[in-house]
C-alpha cells in the first residue's frame, strides 16, 4: 500500500526542467509579437442627435449655442453656429465639453458629406487643416524691400462649405419663431443658479 501511494505522488508531481548541457555563444533572433490596437469611434451620447442645439462649455466660444451636424471619423462633433447668426464657424468639439439641450432643428437639408477629419493618405491633410498663405507687407519707404510673411488661414473649400451649410441651416432656423434669437443669446449662470436642477 505504501509503494502504491508513493507511485501516485510521484506521478502527480510536476516534472522539473533539466538545464541544457551547452548554451549558444550568440543570441539567436527572437520573434516579436506585435499588438495592434484598433481605434474605435467614441460612442455618442443618446441625447446628442443631428440637429440638437448644444451649449459649449470650453474654448473661445464658451457659452455659445451651436447646432450639432454629425459625428466625425475621429469621434469629435461637427457643429456650426451658424456663423452668420452667432459667429461660430464649422468646428470640431469634444462631447465632454457640451451640454445637450432639448431643442432640435431639422438638418436633413444640410449636406455635410464633404466634411471629414480623416487625413488623406498622400497629402496627410484633411478638411480642417489650415492653409499657409504668403502676404506681402509694404514698409512704406522705397529704400526697404517688401517683406513676405507667412500666415495660416482657411482654405477656399472650407469657406465655400461654410456658406453652403449656413444657407441650409438658416432656412431651417427661420421656420421656427424666436430660434434665431435663441441661438444668438449666450448661456451664463448667475448667483443662486443650480445647474444640476436645470432642464435644458
Amino acid at each position: 500500500g505504501v509503494i502504491l501511494r508513493l507511485r501516485r505522488l510521484t506521478q502527480r508531481m510536476p516534472k522539473q526542467k533539466v538545464a541544457p548541457k551547452w548554451y549558444p555563444t550568440e543570441d539567436g533572433p527572437k520573434k516579436l509579437t506585435k499588438t495592434i490596437k484598433k481605434t474605435q469611434r467614441t460612442k455618442l451620447r443618446k441625447s446628442i442627435v443631428p440637429g440638437t442645439v448644444l451649449i459649449l462649455l470650453a474654448g473661445r466660444f464658451k457659452g455659445k449655442r451651436v447646432v450639432f451636424l454629425k459625428q466625425l471619423e475621429s469621434g469629435l462633433l461637427l457643429v456650426s453656429g451658424p456663423f452668420k447668426v452667432n459667429g461660430v464657424p464649422l468646428r470640431r468639439v469634444n462631447q465632454t465639453y457640451v451640454i445637450a439641450t432639448s431643442t432640435k432643428i431639422d438638418v436633413s437639408s444640410v449636406d455635410t458629406s464633404g466634411i471629414s477629419d480623416a487625413p488623406d493618405q498622400k497629402t496627410k491633410r484633411h478638411f480642417f487643416s489650415k492653409v499657409v498663405a504668403e502676404t506681402k507687407e509694404d514698409s512704406g519707404d522705397s529704400e526697404f524691400v517688401s517683406q513676405e510673411t507667412k500666415k495660416a488661414g482657411l482654405s477656399e473649400e472650407r469657406k465655400a462649405m461654410q456658406n453652403k451649410v449656413d444657407t441650409a441651416l438658416l432656412a431651417s432656423i427661420q421656420k421656427t419663431p424666436m430660434m434665431k434669437d435663441y441661438l444668438k443669446s449666450r448661456f451664463s449662470l448667475q448667483k443662486g443658479d443650480l445647474p444640476h436642477l436645470m432642464k435644458f
